[in-house]
Order: structure tokens, then C-alpha cells, then sequence
């Protein structure tokens, strides 16, 4: 009913809300009033980077934190905390602050109105968010009055160990959050440049990976290769890295940074350019499979998704494409490719199929573009009978065991294995 249907979909979600719903969890379009009864607020609003003016392509835009702040400014009575929740550039605290603090002069002064403000980013990865939520490696509050520190970490221990509370001050909080995702992001682009190594050399890229991974001091997480990272955070909180480091000053620093985001694009391009090149150099009118489209499995999420760009680059080249996803809708799928202003008339070439084996009917290539389960069983000896010979198959998720396709008439491309064929 309507929990299936949350605007967000997260495994798990959907009962947590029709659990609690009316008995602690309430929804509400009446701004002004929670704001005047609330003991503490936090704000989880967009932080997009800013497309124009100063900073633009590297900044983030703060004007949905501005407008909450003073919001609250205007409608908080008494003590109020407020917490920020969404990842954002050091010092927003600092402009948070200030914006309650001069509201509260603007309105006469002493209403008898005062605010604290903490950082408590979170640390969720979509698909993953419930039991990250459960679960934690650590919970990060920062601040400058250990009262509200204390009542906000009181909330936490609820579920929460106390030796996984980290309370720090402000900005060492808001850095914290920027730098795990730069450092999560860092891993994805450096196993990335080398499956092509691997591609080049003939060896395995999961097997360096495990190989490399076994080592305690690395780990195996974030070494999967894949065509780059995507999502809300990664791309917008290293280009925020790299305007901070450029603002201080520190421009060996902010290049090092900006390195990891052109490598991702540097991978993307990398897996069109091999498309293009198997397929004779040619795919004007060729009737591409796309499977997936969100930038990772089990979210509907596809900010940054690395198929948006690759898609937008075969349709540039007049291919037809056809596009498949267990989560995204139609409609997603088309406004993020048809916003883009430089390709005319490209929904002709545009197709959403919800049905594998029809989206593969005369289809000269399969292009896997996130690892959905769905797509780990499907059965290629039937599916490519229909497909226009010489028909490819190009997997940048590793998710076919190229013995599967060892008696199957099907040309057989996978990332960062230099044994495919």
C-alpha cells in the first residue's frame, strides 16, 4: 500500500514507518508550528554544488541551509537545538550560528530566544541506510556546549554503544564527514585505474583486489572496481575538498584531490570508448541494452550515476538504447537524459523496457551497468538467440562468470578482466 510506495526506496523503510507512524512519527506541512515546539531540529536539507556564480562546479550551494536557518530563527521559542545533518562544507555551522544569532537582534533582541548548534553528519550508504542506521561504526557529534552535546548523544544511546559516540568540536566534525567520504571515493578511483592495468596485462582485477584486500591493513571494502562512483556525496564532497584547499590557499593539495574525480570521469569514458571500438567503431542505429540505471543496487537513487553519462555519450553517437531497471521509473530515466540540453531528439532513440527478454530482441550489445540480482541469473543462452550477431555482452559490474558464457555464441567484454573475450 502506501508504504511501498515512500518517495525514497530503501530496503527496510517502508515497515519501519508503518510501524511507528502516529505513535512517535508524525508528518506535518505546518512549519511554523513544529518549529516553535520542538526541543531540537535537524536540518537534513539538499546541498547541491552551486551551477553558477562564485564557486560554481565546486562549492556548495547553501541557500536551503540559509532558508531553514531562518526559519527556525524567526519561529523557535525558548532553547532550541539545532543539528545538521546534511553533508556540508566546514564552517556552515559557523554561518548557521551567526544567522540564528542576528535574526534574534533583528527581532528586538532578548525574546528570550537561544540556540545551540551541533554537527552530527551521517554516515548512511544508500541500499544500506536502515542497518547503518542500526548498526553504526560510530555516531560523530560536534559541537561547542556539552549540554546539547549530551542531549542529543542521550537520544543515540538509546541503540547505540557509548564507546562508538565520538564528540568532537564542530569543525572537526564537519571535516571528519567530507574526508571519509573523499577517502571511500579515493579507494573506488584507485582500484579503477587498475582494472585497466589488468585489462592490459591479462590479469583479474577481483583477484588483485582480493589479493590486495586480504591485507589487514587495507581491507577488502570499496576495492570493487565498477565504470565510478555515483551517488549524492562522493563527487560533491570532493569537489567541496577541493574549494576549501583552493580557498586556503593549499592548491597542490586541492589538485591531488580533484585527481579521484577525473579519474571516475576518466573510467566512464574509458568503458564507452571499449563499447565503441568493439562494435566496429560504429553505433549509429545499433540498439544498445542498458541493465540498470540507479548508481548502485537496492536504491532508486540515480544522482551521478555512472549510466547517465555513459548513455548520454552513446546517444551522441546516434545509438538506440534501451533501458532497463528494477527501481528507477521511466520517467526518472528520461529526465535525466533529455535534460541535457546538447543532444536534440534523442527520445526516439530512447526506450524503457521493463522486460529483459524483449528489451534484448535484436540488441547488438548488453550493456550491465549496476549489480541488481536480477541481472546475476539470467540465462544468456536464450536470451541471445534473438540478439543481431556478432552480439556483446559488456559486464563493468563482474557479475557474469565468464564460464556461463563458455558454449554461448555471445562476444563477452568485463571490466578489469584481462582474460575476457
Amino acid at each position: 500500500g502506501e508504504y511501498q510506495n515512500l518517495p525514497v526506496f530503501e530496503p527496510g523503510l517502508a515497515q519501519i514507518v508503518k510501524d511507528v507512524r502516529g505513535k512517535n512519527l508524525f508528518f506535518s506541512i505546518d512549519v511554523q508550528n513544529s518549529i516553535k515546539i520542538a526541543d531540537l531540529i535537524f536540518i537534513s536539507v539538499n546541498t547541491p554544488i552551486k551551477s553558477h556564480g562564485i564557486g560554481a562546479g565546486e562549492a556548495s550551494d547553501l541557500k536551503w541551509v540559509e532558508s531553514s536557518a531562518r526559519e527556525i530563527s524567526m519561529y523557535a521559542e525558548g532553547h532550541t537545538i539545532v543539528v545538521e545533518k546534511s553533508t556540508l562544507p566546514v564552517k556552515t555551522a559557523r554561518i548557521i550560528k551567526s544567522i540564528l544569532e542576528s535574526s534574534n537582534q533583528n527581532l528586538g533582541g532578548d525574546l528570550g530566544k537561544t540556540f545551540s548548534v551541533l554537527s552530527n553528519p551521517e554516515f548512511l550508504a544508500e541500499g544500506t541506510a536502515v542497518n547503518d542506521l542500526e548498526n553504526p561504526d560510530r555516531v560523530l557529534i560536534g559541537g561547542e556546549d556539552k549540554t546539547s552535546i549530551d542531549l542529543l548523544k542521550e537520544i543515540y544511546l538509546r541503540w547505540v554503544k557509548s564507546d562508538k559516540i565520538i564528540t568532537t568540536n564542530l569543525w572537526s566534525s564537519e571535516l571528519s564527514k567530507l574526508i571519509a567520504n573523499a577517502f571511500l571515493a579515493q579507494r573506488i578511483s584507485s582500484i579503477n585505474t587498475v582494472s585497466a592495468i589488468c585489462e592490459s596485462t591479462g590479469a583479474n582485477v577481483e583477484e588483485v583486489a582480493l589479493a590486495v584486500g586480504k591485507d589487514s591493513r587495507i581491507g577488502e571494502k570499496f576495492l570493487k572496481s565498477g565504470p565510478g562512483f555515483g551517488g549524492s556525496c562522493f563527487k560533491k564532497d570532493i569537489l567541496n575538498l577541493v574549494y576549501i584547499c583552493k580557498s586556503l590557499g593549499l592548491k597542490e593539495v586541492a589538485a591531488y584531490w580533484n585527481e579521484i574525480i577525473k579519474i571516475n570521469d576518466w573510467q566512464q569514458d574509458r568503458i564507452y570508448r571499449t563499447l565503441v571500438e568493439k562494435l566496429y567503431g560504429n553505433i549509429s542505429g545499433k540498439r544498445i541494452v542498458i541493465l540498470g540505471f540507479s548508481f548502485k543496487a537496492n536504491t532508486n537513487d540515480t544522482r551521478n550515476s555512472p549510466a547517465i553519462t555513459i548513455c548520454r555519450k552513446l546517444l551522441a553517437e546516434d545509438a538506440q538504447l534501451v533501458i532497463h531497471d528494477p527501481k528507477v521509473g521511466e520517467k526518472d530515466v528520461f529526465d535525466a537524459l533529455v535534460g541535457s540540453e546538447n543532444i536534440i531528439n534523442f527520445e526516439k532513440r530512447l526506450i524503457y523496457e521493463i522486460n529483459i527478454p524483449k528489451a534484448t530482441e535484436n540488441a547488438d550489445a548488453v550493456l550491465i551497468m549496476t549489480e541488481w540480482e536480477d541481472y546475476i541469473n539470467l540465462d544468456w543462452k536464450k536470451l541471445q538467440i534473438k540478439m543481431r550477431k556478432p552480439s556483446w555482452i559488456f559486464d563493468t559490474r563482474s557479475i557474469i562468470s565468464p564460464e556461463q558464457l563458455k558454449r554461448i555464441d555471445l562476444n563477452f567484454w568485463q571490466l578489469g578482466n584481462g582474460e575476457s573475450y
